[in-house]
């Protein structure tokens, strides 16, 4: 049997066929669809949409901290931007997990060892990036006004070297 399609049939059918294709590219454009698990997401956040609140209570008082996903405390992935003021110290610590941190804005100075000392560091600008394994005795300190974000998979804990500068700091 043949059929044959008139003008209105012809529009319909080039209309449907362009708005899957639009459907397709635009959803390429946002990103990978994960539908697999039902539990990702999208997350697409400009800086003044970040909501901060008091830093974790494993750091010294004065810090803020934005979560974007995850939690420090829970099993699996974490993303979390942390703002120091300046002159805001670090004393020497470990993680039990590998931390990949990325300065945001402003910059951190990180060193390796059991002190805390502001001639043995490195000064990371803005846009650097620094990860460390689980175990690596390290510190740091700003200058000025400093964020940086940190991932990694939790949970993650702050241990530190010296009894008097465990939590809760809060």
């Amino acid at each position: 049997m043949r059929t044959r399609w008139g003008r209105s049939e012809m529009l319909a059918g080039i209309i449907v066929v362009s708005l899957v294709g639009a459907t397709v590219v635009q959803a390429e454009q946002q990103g990978p669809a994960r539908a697999d698990t039902g539990t990702d997401k999208v997350i697409r956040l400009t800086p003044d949409e970040l909501t901060w609140t008091a830093g974790p209570p494993m750091l010294p008082p004065g810090a803020s901290m934005a979560v974007i996903e995850g939690s420090f405390s829970r099993p699996g992935p974490f993303t979390v931007r942390l703002k120091f003021p300046a002159n805001y110290r670090i004393p020497p610590h470990w993680h039990p997990v590998k931390v990949t941190v990325t300065v945001i804005s402003g910059s951190f100075n990180m060193g390796f060892g059991d002190e805390l000392d502001l001639g043995k560091g490195k000064m990371l600008p803005a846009g650097s990036i620094f990860e460390m394994p689980a175990t690596i005795h390290h510190f740091g300190w700003t200058t000025e006004e400093t964020i940086i974000q940190e991932h990694g998979i939790g949970p993650l804990s702050v241990n530190y070297l010296k009894p008097a500068h465990d939590a809760p700091h809060r």
